[in-house]
């Protein structure tokens, strides 16, 4: 059996290796585009690509953790390509600016920090998976992908007051459901 669009999720979470082959062949162009977009201060194209690999290790090895359709796979890769390309971009920075054995130093610390933000990207993508589709389209155009206001409201067709008026609202939404959340209420 082969991949295609109507079974590739179920495919990739059997960890079948074609799932993985189509979701490269599908998805490249915009994962690449993603780190681009972070990376390309950087001016290292081998960086890139080793980001974009860990990109498609990081779904292969997470795939279990999707739920949902085809569409809510398309954010939940773009949100993984931004967070790994902001990551290698810290790093890539950090190293820049210290001295080797100063980072050697802090590798412990280093290795909880990145445990908690990795805890805290989880819950965040949770959070604004529970807005309306389009209150969440926006805050991962805006947000993720590091769209201007402009560009989003051309796209969905809605006036720039209408987008900012919607990512006021859904950053008060976020941020009750996040006080909740600490406060040891649940998610949902």
């Amino acid at each position: 059996m082969k991949s295609n669009d109507k079974n590739f999720i179920q495919r990739l979470k059997r960890q079948k290796e074609d799932a993985l082959e189509f979701i490269v062949d599908q998805y490249l162009p915009l994962i690449k585009g993603v780190a681009y977009q972070v990376l390309a201060p950087l001016k290292n194209d081998g960086i890139i690509e080793e980001c974009i690999n860990d990109i498609f290790l990081s779904i292969w090895n997470h795939s279990e953790k999707f739920d949902g359709n085809s569409s809510d796979f398309k954010k939940w890769i773009c949100a993984i390509a931004k967070f790994k390309s902001i990551d290698y971009y810290r790093r890539i920075s950090k190293e820049k600016e210290f001295p080797s054995n100063y980072m050697d130093l802090n590798a412990e610390e280093s290795v909880e920090d990145e445990l908690i933000k990795s805890e805290d990207k989880s819950e965040l993508i949770k959070l604004i998976n529970q807005l309306d589709p389009l209150d969440r389209d926006i805050f991962i155009m805006k947000f993720f992908l590091g769209l201007k206001t402009e560009h989003i409201s051309i796209k969905l067709g809605l006036t720039k007051a209408s987008i900012d008026n919607r990512i006021y609202r859904g950053k008060k939404k976020l941020s009750k459901k996040a006080t909740n959340l600490i406060l040891g209420g649940s998610i949902v």
